[in-house]
């Protein structure tokens, strides 16, 4: 952390932030998820970020050193330890670095052309550093032969070459897009956030209207709120006060508003769980069993039954109310399960699901919708079932 990211700045490098963590966040990620035990700054100074980085680091339970150089880092690392060294400024896709360390002792590199022009070392002359390496403690040692202010992690590499630790090529599918970068300023940081954050979404979901909102709110407001430090689990709040909303509203006799501000619950709710994803998995930090953002799915399963059932006719009894708008909520939960993943992404959009409920109850026709999709959807789950168990069959009669 001694890099300053532009002149006149006395922010280190490793403090700039892509996707609201700083780059020095980024790489802590990456070690606790490698098991590392101990974590050691090289700054002149102690700031906030590095403050913060600290608290981070107790409460996952790593031992924080920082130290001014050299000297201080031979005193603290011994021969039986292993070490692995982080370029300042380096961003990695976590699930690469953590695949490429794995393998032991390792100075990871790349092409001299690619990896000069990306603005990392060149070691000779056919490969290029890629910022990141695990070498034996013992060669620590031999950074008391280099003058004091030496730049570690470039010594360290040089010296892990010479004790013949094994190179090992960063694959061109790492490197691609913004998976391995340098960030050197302020400039570089800003320039590949929303590439990040695209990334960290993931892509393998078919592109429902529900999931396309979700992740266009994402790309337009998810650096700002990132930035803000405004996680995901806030995000759920908003979208859990937005279906209490479209409850109070169904209850008030407002089926088709309550139905848009379900759509619009829905909406946010997915965004929330992309924001989570973006916090967490670039950071390879691992999700609890059961996250705060799925409660709001079942909230707004609850409500949309509760809209069918104040909207139906005064006569009916509650049951009877209550039984169609379950049983579409249990299919669209079910199906998912046992049909293909590409014919059940519109099912799982909630959005989707509650403009058409809306579309109806303008109509005037909300529980004969309900009746009518639960119907279809029924009908498709049967003939699915029993394509499925005659392939079956016939597999099992041919082998």
């Amino acid at each position: 952390m001694m890099e300053p990211a532009e002149a006149g700045n006395s922010l280190p490098r490793a403090f700039l932030r892509v996707g609201g963590a700083t780059l020095a966040q980024h790489q802590f990620g990456i070690a606790v998820a490698l098991e590392c035990q101990r974590l050691i700054c090289i700054a002149r100074e102690i700031s906030a970020e590095l403050i913060a980085l600290q608290r981070e680091a107790e409460r996952t339970g790593v031992q924080m050193h920082v130290i001014p150089g050299s000297r201080a880092l031979a005193a603290l690392v011994t021969a039986n330890d292993e070490i692995i060294v982080f370029t300042e400024g380096l961003l990695a896709d976590p699930q690469e670095a953590i695949d490429l360390m794995k393998s032991g002792y390792t100075v990871l590199v790349q092409p001299i052309e690619s990896g000069l022009i990306a603005g990392f070392e060149r070691i000779d002359i056919n490969h290029a550093a890629a910022g990141l390496l695990r070498i034996p403690g013992r060669l620590v040692d031999q950074l008391a032969d280099l003058p004091p202010d030496c730049d570690i992690p470039s010594a360290l590499t040089r010296i892990a070459l010479q004790a013949r630790i094994a190179m090992q090529p960063v694959p061109a599918t790492a490197r691609e897009g913004v998976r391995w970068k340098l960030v050197r300023d302020e400039v570089e940081a800003h320039g590949i956030e929303d590439a990040w954050i695209r990334l960290h979404m993931g892509d393998g979901q078919p592109p429902t209207p529900g999931v396309l909102l979700s992740r266009l709110g994402v790309l337009a407001f998810g650096s700002s709120l990132l930035h803000a430090g405004t996680s995901g689990k806030l995000v759920a709040l908003g979208a859990l006060a937005t279906m209490l909303m479209a409850a109070g509203a169904g209850w008030l006799g407002y089926a088709v508003p309550a139905l848009l501000l379900c759509a619009l619950g829905w909406t946010i709710h997915r965004a929330a769980g992309l924001l989570d994803r973006v916090e967490h998995d670039s950071l390879n930090v691992r999700r609890p069993g059961l996250s705060s953002g799925q409660v709001p799915g079942w909230l707004l399963d609850l409500v949309l039954i509760l809209l069918v059932v104040w909207s139906a006719p005064p006569s009916d009894l509650l049951l009877a109310s209550a039984f169609p708008p379950f049983i579409l909520l249990c299919l669209v939960r079910l199906l998912p399960r046992v049909l293909p993943r590409t014919s059940t992404a519109a099912l799982e959009d909630r959005a989707l699901l509650a403009l058409i409920l809306a579309i109806a109850a303008a109509m005037d026709m909300l529980v004969p919708a309900v009746e009518a999709i639960a119907a279809v959807l029924a009908a498709a789950g049967l003939l699915f079932s029993t394509g499925k168990s005659r392939s079956t069959r016939r597999r099992q009669a041919g082998d």
